[in-house]
């Protein structure tokens, strides 16, 4: 397998968490978002819309993270990153989904760079948009993490990382790169912590990544 990604990419960042808690091996094909090494001919070809991550699996190229990790789910079921219950697979998905859908799109890079070199906005008002997507986000998905258990867990949902947590800490890594208040946020910061203890999530965080810079 070759995954195609950048460093500080949070859908990126997401499908190595999932390869790393897998245990699945794969070559790490860098593709610099900020050079603009997405728009080459070489990759729109194999991956028309330009994004990142591409994973390349026996020929074929998988595009969208939320995609790739449960096509990887379904091909090495060990360890599941989805609940054996269709309710509690539809919870990890909505709690992954309140990340993916709702606070990644309006915040990811090509945004902030339409905001900044068409639309002209300052740095400062860029990062306020950002920090309240960001934070607003974030307090939802506190809220559903206390409305939803019962009794607290060490992740998302349960005892071992699901899809859910494969979202939130790259999440949590922007939100401290752009300086987002995380204050009160009990339960999202309890459940990243028990993520960034273990190895497959340590391993993955961009300042571990070969193509990463200052």
């Amino acid at each position: 397998m070759k995954l195609f990604n950048y460093f500080r990419s949070s859908a990126s960042f997401r499908v190595r968490i999932a390869l790393n808690l897998k245990g699945l091996s794969y070559d790490y094909q860098p593709v610099h978002l900020v050079k603009g090494e997405q728009r080459a001919p070489d990759y729109t070809r194999l991956v028309p819309d330009g994004l990142v991550p591409m994973l390349e699996v026996d020929g074929a190229h998988l595009t969208q993270s939320m995609a790739i990790i449960e096509y990887l789910d379904e091909c090495h079921p060990q360890p599941p990153l989805l609940p054996a219950d269709a309710l509690g697979r539809a919870r990890v998905r909505a709690l992954a989904q309140s990340i993916a859908c709702e606070i990644h799109p309006i915040n990811n890079l090509r945004v902030l760079q339409y905001l900044s070199r068409e639309l002209k906005v300052s740095d400062e008002a860029k990062n306020a948009w950002y920090a309240h997507w960001v934070r607003q986000g974030l307090e939802s998905f506190e809220l559903q993490l206390q409305a939803q258990a019962q009794t607290p867990s060490r992740f998302c949902h349960g005892e071992q990382p699901t899809l859910a947590d494969c979202c939130l800490v790259p999440q949590i890594f922007n939100a401290q790169r752009f300086k987002v208040d995380l204050a009160g946020l009990d339960r999202t910061m309890a459940v990243f912590e028990s993520c960034m203890a273990l190895p497959a999530f340590q391993q993955a965080q961009p300042s571990a990544c070969p193509d990463c810079d200052a």
